[in-house]
């Protein structure tokens, strides 16, 4: 599969990366910024991975260029598939873009091998006061006593779904009490009456943040505790036998399936009734056709009666060799700063970190946006992240998704990914 032959291209540049790490150093972790913007020059490159957030992107450049007119930054975009690949490749020969997104999963890689700078030097000039953001993304985007990241925003999963095709099918529209039992059962009546229109019941995904994260957590069951991968554990087996349940009766589109047209380009286009996604989507939601006709609810309890979704949050990163310090560290402020939060809130782009910035993204689309802020603060639970994520991820890419609907039972596939993961942590040091 295309998807498994770039995430193989990760794990070698991962390898890469480590293997050179040690020649570079944190040269620009004790950038201040002058307190005259005028003398803050020079030529920026900012990575990101969404085309949806671009624009909102540009207008966060447009801000800090009417502060700081001497610094140029140019926006660099690439596919999320392709993001880590080619991000991991430039950090071999220490070519890194100036600021970049980072996600959990692959801070500690970067951070351990000495390719970040620290926020020492902007925390220290009160530049970045941590104390802005929550503590779990200082927390996640922290490594060896040093904070790496400034909190761009954070995430979790919420169930999407159309209005008008609900009505359609003549199904009663959900609730916030529904089940698993309730998703599949209204499903199977979707299917019944949209599948022959070439519509699905369920645009799901089958990725690990938006689909069998949150199941596993719901049903009591874990990722990764310890140290240990909890895709053995009966309760974790259970949580991805729902999705397996699910691409088996013909609700959900397979993984091969997916790799092909993406689930949310489905829900989007109407081609999809519903789905669990982030609220990363808003902006994409607002451009879509459907606009009009969606509603966001909770995620669907598990048979236990609980819910629970993963937490994240992207964050902004300097490389540590940027060849303009000062000039990052201004931009990596201005970033994490709250009339930033604001632009990107007000734009629906991604619900921001900063605290008390929140309220400008629930306004931002007519949707039940306060959904992914409760979820955060009544049923969320940390994102799971080792130091060589990927090298596990990569396995949950290999051999989860593409045995979901299989002949395979999840009781075989959950124990067989969970001692190879196991193998796999234990070589993390």
């Amino acid at each position: 599969m295309r998807i498994s032959a770039l995430l193989a291209g990760v794990v070698l540049a991962a390898t890469a990366l480590t293997a050179c790490g040690g020649n570079s150093g944190n040269d620009a972790g004790d950038a201040k910024v002058p307190d005259d913007p005028a003398q803050v020059k020079g030529d920026l490159t900012y990575a990101i991975w969404d085309v949806n957030q671009q624009p909102a992107m540009q207008e966060l450049v447009k801000a800090f260029n009417a502060k700081y007119p001497n610094v140029k930054v140019s926006i660099s975009l690439a596919t999320f598939d392709q993001y880590f690949t080619k991000l991991k490749t430039q950090g071999t020969s220490d070519n890194l873009p100036d600021v970049f997104w980072m996600n959990g999963p692959n801070l500690q890689l970067f951070a351990a091998n000495k390719q970040l700078a620290t926020l020492d030097g902007l925390i220290e000039g009160k530049q970045v006061d941590p104390a802005n953001y929550p503590q779990a993304l200082d927390d996640l985007y922290s490594w060896d006593g040093k904070q790496y990241g400034v909190p761009k925003d954070f995430d979790t999963i919420a169930f999407w779904y159309n209005k008008k095709l609900f009505a359609e099918a003549k199904v009663a529209e959900p609730t916030a009490d529904w089940t698993w039992d309730d998703y599949k059962a209204a499903a199977a009546k979707l299917k019944a009456a949209l599948g022959p229109k070439g519509i699905w019941a369920s645009g799901d995904e089958l990725g690990n943040q938006g689909n069998y994260y949150p199941a596993i957590m719901s049903n009591g069951g874990y990722v990764i505790k310890d140290g240990k991968s909890g895709y053995g554990d009966p309760k974790s087996v259970e949580g991805l036998q729902f999705w397996s349940d699910m691409v088996k009766a013909g609700y959900t589109p397979t993984a091969a399936q997916n790799a092909e047209t993406p689930g949310r380009e489905r829900f989007f286009s109407g081609k999809a009734a519903m789905m669990w996604n982030g609220n990363w989507l808003v902006s994409m939601a607002l451009k879509s056709p459907v606009k009009n006709d969606l509603a966001i609810l909770p995620i669907p309890k598990a048979p236990n009666g609980e819910r629970k979704t993963p937490i994240h949050g992207l964050a902004n990163v300097m490389s540590a060799k940027t060849k303009n310090p000062q000039a990052a560290a201004a931009f990596l402020a201005f970033l994490g700063s709250k009339d930033a939060a604001l632009i990107q809130a007000k734009a629906g782009a991604a619900n921001p970190a900063f605290n008390g910035t929140q309220g400008d993204f629930v306004s931002s689309a007519p949707y039940a946006l306060k959904t992914f802020i409760d979820a955060a603060a009544q049923y969320s639970e940390p994102y799971p992240v080792s130091k060589d994520t990927s090298v596990w991820n990569k396995l949950e890419t290999d051999q989860i998704a593409p045995a979901f609907g299989g002949d395979k039972p999840m009781s075989e596939v959950g124990p067989d990914v969970a001692g190879k993961m196991d193998e796999a942590l234990g070589k993390e040091k």
